[in-house]
């Protein structure tokens, strides 16, 4: 089976091509010897990501295969064909085997303490000194990837409650010192200021949310050159977030407010210092998988370029993840657009065909 694809094909930020052929499960930028079976033509992408999505998980923890399944068939339909899998308590390495669904990356559990995270979601350690060694057993779990859950409130303060650190910073440079040296990367959860400092002097290699981050912390994560997933369709929930936590922890919920009121402004403020502001929907949990046009609509709605905002929805953070996009020999994992998306994001609300190791899924 040949498929030409025809009119825009991106590369990447510098380079286009008119053309591309699907040849049975790989893509070939060369014409080949016969006249193609079928013929795709618009704007094609390299297969979009989704750099933050738990498949496997729900609100109350870990789904069953067939959930996991629906999730991972939302996210593909929506043009997301590589997912970095982002801390999920479900076994879904049998996914590997299935030709139709995105291809994951997973960071294992997510690791937290006792009752300092959402019940059925991470692994809890009892004592913070076990970190670095759930980090190499996390590390042996996934695929290059380890998290970690940096802050949580912490409901022992009773009205005094309010996000705080997990680990102290020893234990964290520890912990990262020992994913790296098992071949891993570190990201980490954070909603505060207080607990990136101590992340960044461990070098830690990715940031989630990173909504409290300072002025003066921006510019340190800029310097670093950490990426930061901005995660805005979740940044989104804070309101309702803390009116939940109002009347119990009014200091938490005055926080998560703030953050909420300036979230915009924030993931600009992220953008404008060079920091790489990576997209991710969160999906899991309390958001449904497949909504990956709509976390790109608010990045652009902050103020992040649609083309930054594409790039970083394909081809950038392939690179980043070490996975092909649009290349000679490369898995056939593309999506087909009649408009550009780079001129209207809106446009990947729209894909006119997907095609996933060389089939069209949608």
């Amino acid at each position: 089976m040949i498929t030409h694809l025809r009119g825009t094909v991106v590369l990447d930020d510098d380079h286009e091509v008119g053309d591309a052929w699907v040849v049975g499960d790989r893509l070939s930028l060369e014409r080949p010897d016969r006249a193609p079976d079928t013929v795709l033509e618009g704007w094609v992408l390299p297969g979009l990501v989704d750099v933050h999505c738990h498949v496997g998980l729900a609100s109350d923890g870990p789904v069953d295969d067939a959930t996991a399944e629906a999730q991972a068939r939302a996210d593909r339909d929506a043009g997301v064909l590589l997912v970095r899998d982002a801390g999920s308590p479900a076994d879904t390495r049998w996914m590997d085997a299935r030709a139709d669904l995105p291809r994951l990356l997973r960071a294992g559990r997510h690791l937290a303490r006792p009752k300092r995270y959402l019940r059925h979601y991470g692994r809890e350690l009892a004592d913070a000194a076990q970190l670095p060694q759930a980090v190499r057993e996390e590390a042996a779990r996934g695929d290059g990837w380890v998290k970690l859950v940096a802050d949580w409130i912490d409901r022992d303060l009773g009205p005094d409650g309010d996000l705080r650190p997990l680990w102290s910073d020893e234990v964290l440079a520890d912990a990262v010192t020992a994913a790296h040296d098992a071949g891993a990367r570190v990201t980490a959860h954070t909603f505060s200021h207080e607990a990136l400092d101590g992340l960044l002097d461990a070098g830690v290699d990715g940031l989630e949310h990173a909504t409290g981050a300072t002025p003066e912390q921006i510019e340190r994560i800029a310097a670093a050159g950490v990426p930061v997933t901005a995660t805005l369709l979740q940044v989104g929930q804070f309101a309702a977030i803390a009116a939940q936590g109002e009347a119990r922890y009014p200091r938490f919920a005055a926080r998560m407010r703030a953050m909420h009121a300036r979230r915009y402004e924030h993931v600009r403020h992220l953008h404008d210092a060079g920091v790489r502001v990576l997209l991710g929907t969160d999906a899991g949990g309390t958001i449904a998988h497949g909504r990956v046009a709509d976390e790109a609509v608010e990045m652009v709605r902050a103020g992040i370029p649609a083309r930054d905002v594409v790039a970083a929805a394909s081809w950038r953070t392939r690179a980043w993840l070490g996975v092909p996009g649009i290349a000679e020999g490369a898995s056939a994992d593309v999506v087909v657009y009649d408009e550009d998306p780079r001129a209207d994001v809106g446009a990947l609300t729209r894909p006119r065909a997907v095609l996933l190791r060389g089939a069209r899924v949608r």
